[in-house]
């Protein structure tokens, strides 16, 4: 069986850079400039292996070294999380412009399912004025994620939660709340290929139509949301279901790298049954 890609990279190419260029001890980005370089037998060794381990374990490339990045940002990652990868995160690079006009005026916000905590210290960086919450209903994956804020020095400013989505959080709002959740169709599931059963099952796994978490999240975010508060939730590639579920909801989506299906973003105000308060 050919193995498959999908955790940081989409081909073999990149990931074999990405895997010789770790083992070498080289930045990521950095393929280029080192064409010419002679490994030693010893560091040739180490690529070998690596490739090795690649192919009969079919385990993702990130679990193996360790890491996986999002842009500039490095985080440490293990199975108890699934790797980083997120539409988010590229919307994000750009605080959420122009949904977001001014980014100071961001003063708290939330990563619902945080995983390894990897948009919440892209929070960080993106509003610097925030403090972030970060919410998972994996322990294991909150270890993760508490590694990942201490070595981005946050943990004055990320504070992270255990909760079944707003469960843990009554009370609590926010400026803004993105969420990665689960949403991997259960027919979808079953035929996962080996790289992807590597991954919590817990943070992959949706629901008949891939929607069972999201439709909690936006049943729920508005009573978490500030006045003009933005909700962000990626999907996959499910407008279409989305779309079919709440038929009267003015979502928008935003173009990524993934096409114009991926991630949506609504406002306090325009989320399914939000009504002002009387008087």
């Amino acid at each position: 069986m050919r193995l498959a890609f999908g955790h940081g990279t989409v081909n073999a190419f990149d990931e074999a850079a990405y895997l010789t260029l770790h083992a070498l001890g080289l930045p990521p980005d950095q393929l280029a400039p080192h064409l010419d370089r002679r490994p030693t037998p010893g560091k040739i060794e180490k690529v070998l292996a690596l490739f090795e381990r690649r192919i009969k374990e079919r385990k993702p490339a990130a679990y193996l070294t360790g890491e996986a990045w999002l842009g500039d940002f490095r985080f440490h990652v293990d199975e108890r999380v699934i790797v980083p990868r997120s539409y988010i995160a590229e919307l994000l690079h750009h605080d959420l412009a122009p949904w977001i006009v001014r980014p100071a005026r961001i003063k708290s916000a939330l990563d619902l399912c945080t995983g390894s905590g990897c948009l919440a210290v892209m929070l960080a960086s993106s509003f610097p004025r925030a403090r972030i919450d970060a919410a998972d209903v994996s322990r294991d994956a909150l270890k993760v994620a508490r590694r990942n804020v201490a070595g981005y020095a946050l943990q004055d400013r990320v504070r992270l939660i255990r909760s079944d989505l707003f469960a843990a959080l009554t009370g609590r709002r926010y400026d803004l709340i993105v969420s990665n959740p689960p949403y991997v169709r259960t027919a979808s599931m079953r035929r996962l290929p080996q790289e992807y059963r590597w991954e919590p099952r817990l943070a992959l796994a949706g629901g008949n139509d891939g929607l069972d978490v999201t439709r909690a999240i936006l049943c729920h975010a508005a009573s978490h949301l500030n006045s003009g508060g933005l909700l962000v939730v990626e999907v996959g590639h499910n407008r279409a279901r989305v779309e079919r579920a709440f038929p009267r909801t003015a979502f928008t989506w935003p173009h990524t790298s993934g096409g114009d299906d991926c991630v949506f973003l609504i406002y306090r105000e325009e989320l399914p049954g939000f009504s002002l308060p009387a008087g």
